[in-house]
């Protein structure tokens, strides 16, 4: 049988160890990555879960940012979320302050811009039909839930 006096001294160092432990979750967080593991993509036609690691990984497919995000050109710093940009009104209209926050009218004047939805696929599968990489039909991509 174990002493009270030990019991004591081992409930101690359990409580102290816990303690510090806490503190040093606390004090040390991890810090999240620069960029995005995975991403969900939340639809009517199925979820999509993106690995963006896989894309952009050397020993997955190696992509720079830039073959994806295309605005702002050659700037790292300054990627901006697919959703920025294609996102339509109601009506189904661009609004015009979110692509002059870059842009000059001139430039966008006469520039459909497509909704994300048809961003994703027009660049997604185009680009898992020319390197004949990744799934090619879309419920390998689309999961519903």
């Amino acid at each position: 049988m174990v002493s009270k006096k030990r019991l004591k001294v081992l409930y101690g160092l359990i409580i102290y160890l816990f303690l510090v432990g806490v503190l040093c979750y606390a004090a040390f967080p991890v810090k999240p990555p620069a960029e995005p593991i995975r991403i969900m993509y939340t639809v009517t036609a199925g979820n999509v879960l993106f690995d963006h690691q896989r894309h952009t990984a050397q020993d997955g497919y190696a992509l720079s940012c830039f073959d994806c995000h295309h605005h702002p050109p050659y700037d790292d710093a300054s990627l901006i979320a697919c959703g920025e940009c294609h996102t339509l009104l109601e009506g189904g209209e661009q609004p015009a302050e979110t692509c002059l926050d870059c842009h000059d009218m001139d430039e966008i004047e006469d520039t459909p811009v497509p909704k994300r939805s048809d961003a994703f696929h027009a660049s997604c599968i185009q680009c898992h039909q020319d390197f004949e990489a990744g799934p090619a039909e879309c419920s390998a991509c689309h999961v519903m839930p």
